[in-house]
């Protein structure tokens, strides 16, 4: 029997909305898994659904081959870190992460050996004997995490854990989250509606929108191909482009027609025939450029425009180039000591140019013209 989540045919209503669409999608025993989508996507719905905290209007849902969609809450060996930590303020450290062995009516021995394990696992022994009050909210989370973790349960959930976090300990969080997951080896399932988050740290990511799944996989798989507009855009930053096939150039490339830019060369993984409609998704990252025309080879996309917008990050600075009629954004790394060079500044002619395999097209979705 395959360990793991399945959700089969989910399908979830609030009054006149549905919160989730006849979603279905498996989870692998062991995965460090992402559910990632906007405020009221359905992401949050579906953890409710798979704590027991709720239950669907049709639909199931299996862990490790039992059909657990109506067990009740208290018997799914399923435990949830909650985004306020939902620390208990009157108990220390130590009898927060025993709390639950104390309601299983564990032994002094048993609580001792547990609760000694999971402070060392979050690197806190030190704290044990602190009240949440004394703590960081770092600390908090981690404590919360090994209270969840105490009881050995087959799936933790993590609601937007980090949220309340600071930038520098949301980094860190996401470090100690991947060392804790390796060590327990158990199923995480984590709901974000961060893209770096979830990139970050997942085996797999289920992107959701308006409670429909759009494309289920790996975080590079996601962000180097998505299925379409909506996760293209959700899932970083890219430029769209939106027209037509107009000839194969050669092999598996075509020539693509927009209005107000030149034609595009791009890798026709699709296989459009000439005529039909085309949605295109350069990143900014994979344009290049330069003051100077680049010798690049015939099947570049090279083209001249002016620079409308600078932002200088520290290690990359992020562009905005006007071509004909169409403002391309792009973003050019520091690999080299910058005052070396002289910078590209507001108004300066410029040439950008990628090639035709870092373009990538979009299955086009229902509704969607050309613009």
């Amino acid at each position: 029997m395959e360990k793991g989540v399945v959700f089969k045919n989910i399908v979830k209503k609030r009054g006149d909305t549905t919160a989730l669409a006849d979603v279905s999608f498996s989870i692998k025993g062991g995965e460090f898994f992402s559910i990632l989508g906007p405020s009221g996507c359905g992401k949050t719905t579906l953890l409710r659904l798979l704590a027991g905290f709720d239950t669907p209007d049709s639909g199931q849902i299996f862990l490790d081959g039992v059909d657990i969609t109506h067990l009740p809450a208290n018997r799914r060996p399923i435990n949830t870190v909650f985004q306020n930590y939902a620390l208990f303020p009157h108990l220390d450290i130590w009898e927060n992460i025993a709390f639950g062995l104390r309601i299983m009516n564990k032994s002094e021995r048993v609580i001792k050996d547990e609760v000694g394990k999971m402070l060392e696992l979050i690197q806190m022994p030190e704290h044990a004997h602190k009240m949440p009050d004394q703590i960081s909210g770092g600390q908090k989370q981690r404590v919360a995490i090994a209270r969840a973790l105490v009881n050995h349960p087959q799936v933790l959930l993590l609601d937007e854990p980090l949220a309340a976090l600071d930038l520098k300990l949301r980094q860190k969080m996401l470090l100690d989250l991947d060392l804790i997951h390796d060590e327990v080896g158990i199923t995480f399932i984590f709901v974000t509606h961060d893209q770096s988050e979830a990139m970050s740290l997942s085996d797999r990511i289920a992107v959701l929108h308006r409670g429909h799944l759009q494309q289920l996989g790996a975080p590079m798989e996601i962000y180097e191909t998505p299925k379409n507009h909506f996760v293209a855009d959700f899932i970083g930053d890219t430029n769209f482009f939106d027209g037509s096939m107009a000839e194969k150039v050669q092999n598996d490339y075509s020539l693509l027609t927009f209005e107000g830019f030149p034609p595009v060369i791009c890798f026709n993984d699709k296989q459009l025939a000439v005529g039909d409609l085309v949605h295109l998704s350069v990143r900014p990252e994979k344009i290049h450029i330069s003051r100077e025309k680049p010798n690049t080879q015939s099947l570049h996309n090279c083209f001249e425009g002016v620079v409308d917008q600078t932002v200088y990050k520290g290690d990359h600075t992020d562009y905005i180039v006007l071509v004909a009629n169409k403002k391309i954004s792009l973003t050019q790394q520091h690999s080299r000591f910058l005052l070396d060079e002289t910078p590209i500044r507001w108004k300066d002619k410029v040439w950008i140019w990628w090639h035709p395999d870092d373009g990538y097209i979009l299955e086009r979705e229902r509704g969607r013209g050309v613009k």
